[in-house]
Formats: structure tokens, C-alpha cells, sequence
């Protein structure tokens, strides 16, 4: 066997992985929907397509969990508070997330199945700005006494494959925001630029729509 029928051999596992690798890639993108333009427009598109897919599968026992909450600063008590904000879905700001879901595309109340349509924005900014489509399905709404509020998991195509929940929750004279969430990267790119891009930028936005409710709920 000459050298470079040798060498040949050697670089075939490695060519073997990167076809792999590629056709992941290939598989990826096309879950994930990727525009330069705001989707605005198109979200019931997007819904309805969102509608589709189904829950990505997951080990909740496994997956990384995080609970972040905030202080709210008011005098009302949570059954004083109106917290529509919360149900119809306005926790981040619309710089970081737009959004379409299907209780408000029908005019009702939510429900468990419900579908969100998301449109992030990386950056943070709706101009110069990649829009990102992903889907997540409410699976709990939360209406207990001293806690209020909802969960959703993601959707096939999502970053993040897990469960976020969001409540409102009276503890003795006090009050907070929670977001609790379980989860781990969805795809091969996450899982690559977690430590240097999607870890930073999680944080960025749960910190920003902890403030965001906080703000919303104080000046009522």
C-alpha cells in the first residue's frame, strides 16, 4: 500500500465526521428560521406552522436549572394585582422578543396546548438585527392562592430544548417575579457557543424581563 492510499485511509474517519457534522448543520436550519426582515407581518404564518411541531424531548432530572427572581415593590397584595401583563405574554421587552400566541390570536383566555410564536432579536435591537422564529407550548397554568402563573416548553427547531415557568408569587408581605427554568442546549451551534454567547445572552434577557415585569407591576 503506497502513502497515499495510507493517508487516504487515515483522513476517512475524519471526513466521515465532518459529513456528519454538515448534514446536522443542514437539518438545523432547516428547523430553524432565520430573516434579516421583521416577521411581523408573517406571525400567523409562523403560528400555524409553530402549531405543527412538537414538544422537544427531555430528561427533567437532567437538565441545568436556574431560578432567578425579583422583588416587587408595592403595597397590593397578588390578588390586588392585575396580571395580564403576565398571561398575555408581555415579560421581555419588544427590543429583545416579539411574539404571537394563540389565546390572543382567538381572543380568549390561555390554555394548556397553547402555541407562542417568538421573534428574538440578536442583537437586541429590531434594526440591525438577526430575527430568529421559535416556537414554545404552554404545558401548566399556575393559580394557586400565593402563586400565579404559567409554563411553556420548546418546541422542534428551539435553541433550548427544556421548561421555562414565570410566577408571580406572594411570600408572607412580600412579593416577587420568578422565572425557573430547566434546560440545555437544543442543537450542536448552542451546545459550541453556550459558554461565549448563549449563557451571556440568557442572562441578559432573564435579567431584563425580570425588570420589565417589576416595572409594570409597581406602577399600577
Amino acid at each position: 500500500m503506497n502513502n497515499l492510499n495510507l493517508n487516504c485511509l487515515l483522513f476517512l474517519p475524519y471526513w466521515e465526521i465532518l459529513n456528519g457534522f454538515a448534514s446536522h448543520l443542514q437539518k438545523l436550519f432547516q428547523l430553524m428560521k432565520i430573516y434579516l426582515t421583521d416577521q411581523k407581518y408573517k406571525f400567523k404564518k409562523h403560528l400555524d406552522f409553530l402549531r405543527t411541531k412538537k414538544v422537544m424531548d427531555y430528561d427533567k432530572t437532567i437538565l441545568r436549572e436556574k431560578i432567578t427572581t425579583i422583588k416587587i415593590n408595592t403595597a397590593k397584595n397578588i390578588d390586588q394585582l392585575n396580571l395580564d401583563i403576565l398571561f398575555d405574554y408581555k415579560i421581555f421587552p419588544d427590543r429583545i422578543m416579539t411574539f404571537k400566541n394563540e389565546w390572543t390570536d382567538e381572543n380568549r383566555k390561555m390554555r394548556i396546548g397553547d402555541t407562542i410564536a417568538q421573534q428574538v432579536y440578536i442583537p437586541p435591537t429590531k434594526i440591525f438585527s438577526q430575527k430568529i422564529i421559535f416556537g414554545v407550548r404552554i404545558n401548566e397554568i399556575i393559580d394557586q392562592p400565593n402563586r400565579k402563573g404559567f409554563s411553556y416548553e420548546t418546541l422542534e427547531g428551539h435553541v433550548e430544548k427544556g421548561i421555562s415557568t414565570f410566577t408571580v408569587e406572594q411570600l408572607d408581605n412580600k412579593l416577587i417575579f420568578k422565572i425557573q427554568t430547566y434546560s440545555t442546549p437544543g442543537n450542536i451551534l448552542t451546545k459550541l457557543l453556550g459558554p461565549i454567547f448563549s449563557i451571556p445572552y440568557q442572562t441578559f434577557c432573564t435579567k431584563t424581563a425580570l425588570n420589565n415585569i417589576k416595572k409594570q407591576l409597581e406602577t399600577q
